[in-house]
């Protein structure tokens, strides 16, 4: 993968702290130096015509410091991060730079090394910040339509895998019954088949069509809502979208993990929430798309093999540095006959589970033989209906948590 390039702006009074800054970057090939400016208000003006990446402030300048400089140029240009370097390593003057605004704070002289590496984290951030914006409709901060702004905090929608590491546990009924509760005007949903050979979110959906996934992930770098749009399914009885899999298995074989990936980046732009029903084995494919994800919802049941394949996937899941505020547990074909319950599995697993959905064969199979998944039937006052609900609430807390940690840190 090749490296991005960065722009910077060096705000420094001192003339020659601008051209050291200047000639050490120079060796960086992937780091731009666009300008200089010697005081706080002509970096303020350069900032707001070149809108760097990175802006490297000095903290003491004559005519504006370095903290009010930065306060301006983060409300101006709010994408552009800045660092702010100081003769001073005062914990006061860093705690000021950081509220007012700043990505990092570094002492003079800064070692080189450090510099670049500094450079090139906030210029990532500033690359993030950038695309964020460039899908954020002017005047409608904070709501989603389908093709335009969200209403998540970080700008985009976020990517929900579905995943059981044993087969027969019903987790395409859970992947379909959620997108189609958390489906909403202002929240919009697509659901995308992650089994590529032997997916069947659409026939859940009781849709066909001829176009699947693999009539994206080839262009997975060129795509554009119009194309997203004639390649989804639109399910016309929940208002849910669906990239159903490949009409024939072999074709599974033209999809990479790294595409797949990209497309599903690309479909945060557009929708709240990216469901993946996610295959069974742990193929390639299936570990991207879990690496990839904002939250993995593990299906388990009280058979002693799920369980113990549970319990190997969450290693699997630690080792992978999924953490395990993105891991939402919930057991689904539950019997109450069943002396094995969620809290002795919770315990077992030294993991929570947060939902419990009934066995309720009686409305599950007619559902899925219908095609009609049964959230848009009346069962919202039947057991099954509260535990889809509840699943659904626990999913919407745990990304507003998420959400809350990067907010902080930031």
């Amino acid at each position: 993968m090749t490296e991005q390039d960065y722009t910077v702006l060096i705000v420094d009074d001192h003339d020659d702290t601008r051209k050291n800054i200047s000639k050490l970057l120079k060796f960086e090939s992937n780091i731009k130096v666009v300008d200089t400016a010697s005081t706080g208000k002509e970096g303020i003006k350069k900032a707001r015509e070149l809108t760097p990446d990175v802006v490297l402030m000095d903290i003491n300048m004559p005519d504006m410091d370095g903290i009010k400089a930065t306060e301006a140029i983060q409300e101006q240009v709010p994408s552009t991060q800045i660092v702010i370097l100081s003769v001073q390593g005062d914990t006061n003057y860093m705690r000021r730079a950081m509220l007012a605004g700043a990505r990092d704070f570094m002492t003079k002289p800064a070692k080189s090394d450090e510099l670049i590496t500094v450079i090139k984290r906030a210029g990532q951030k500033a690359k993030e910040e950038k695309e964020k914006a460039a899908f954020t409709v002017p005047g409608q901060a904070g709501v989603r339509t389908k093709y335009g702004t969200t209403s998540q905090l970080s700008g985009f929608g976020k990517v929900i895998s579905v995943y059981s590491p044993k087969g027969g546990v019903g987790k395409t009924t859970i992947a379909t019954n959620l997108a189609i509760t958390l489906h909403r005007d202002e929240t919009p949903v697509v659901i995308v088949d992650g089994n590529l050979q032997f997916g069947d979110v659409a026939v859940f959906m009781n849709e066909r069509s001829k176009n699947s996934i693999v009539d994206l992930t080839p262009m997975a770098n060129q795509l554009d809502p119009e194309v997203v749009d004639e390649v989804a399914i639109h399910h016309k009885a929940s208002g849910v979208d669906i990239i159903s899999a490949p009409p024939h298995p072999e074709d599974a074989d033209t999809v990479t993990g790294p595409q797949l990936v990209k497309v599903l980046e690309y479909l945060k732009r557009l929708y709240t929430y990216v469901i993946v029903d996610t295959a069974t084995g742990l193929s390639d494919i299936t570990l991207d798309t879990l690496d990839a994800s904002d939250l993995v919802i593990l299906v388990t049941a009280q058979d002693i093999p799920s369980i113990i394949n549970s319990r190997m996937m969450l290693a699997l899941l630690r080792a992978l540095n999924i953490s395990k505020g993105k891991i939402v547990m919930a057991m689904n074909r539950f019997e109450k006959q069943i002396s094995i319950s969620p809290e002795k599995v919770s315990k077992n697993l030294n993991h929570k589970i947060v939902a419990v959905i009934p066995e309720d064969p009686q409305i599950v199979m007619p559902a899925v033989n219908r095609g009609v998944p049964f959230m848009l039937d009346d069962v919202k006052s039947k057991e099954i209906g509260k535990g889809i609900l509840k699943l659904s609430a626990q999913v919407r807390d745990s990304l507003n948590e998420l959400e809350q940690e990067i907010v902080t840190e930031n």
